[in-house]
């Protein structure tokens, strides 16, 4: 039996009743701070994602790459069952039997002296920029709140104070200021900068 998949564009799609009530909530009450593809997603496997009227669409997007080994992997769904049941969610102000290990597997891997594992990418960017700071007045010997960050132009990098600040995007950071001090932008290809 051939599937038929359908490339996910900004072209414009017949909208059905379901997908029709499910964007309107969402514009109704949801914050308007994306302007995501007129698709309404409600599950996926591995690379195919159905809408909320069964037509199938490749995923090329990945969310943003959070998904890269596909929907719903078998053996990820496996161990989040497995430990979702054992222990769903530690907080740092207590020690588990699981960090120790995967730190452990991380830094050899990596060959890293340790590790501090984030929940997301905008975290870690955040947690990397503490860390030049910190670096800088430790090690470097920068006198206090003189610290420099420097970013690519263009970059983009997540939704956070830090982030916007970072940016150069008008859409990322017009209306969040003021901004965070100490970031300067440096074109990409010009070591002169």
């Amino acid at each position: 039996q051939r599937r038929s998949l359908r490339l996910l564009s900004s072209e414009a799609v017949n909208l059905t009743d379901a997908s029709s009530r499910c964007l309107d909530l969402e514009d109704r009450y949801g914050a308007h701070n994306y302007h995501p593809l007129p698709v309404v997603l409600s599950k996926g496997k591995g690379p195919i994602v159905t809408d909320v009227d069964g037509r199938e669409y490749y995923d090329f997007l990945s969310a943003y790459s959070s998904v890269n080994q596909g929907h719903c992997h078998p053996k990820i769904i496996a161990a989040l069952i497995e430990q979702a049941q054992q222990l769903t969610l530690t907080s740092r102000a207590f020690h588990n039997d699981a960090l120790g290990p995967y730190v452990e597997f991380m830094t050899d891997y990596f060959g890293y002296d340790r590790v501090l594992p984030m929940n997301t990418g905008v975290e870690g960017g955040e947690t990397a920029v503490k860390l030049a700071r910190r670096w800088g007045y430790d090690v470097k010997g920068i006198p206090p709140n003189k610290a420099r960050v420097l970013f690519a132009h263009q970059n983009f990098w997540g939704r956070t104070l830090a982030a916007v600040s970072s940016s150069t995007d008008p859409s990322a950071f017009r209306g969040f200021g003021p901004y965070m001090p100490g970031f300067s932008h440096v074109p990409f290809n010009d070591l002169g900068s």
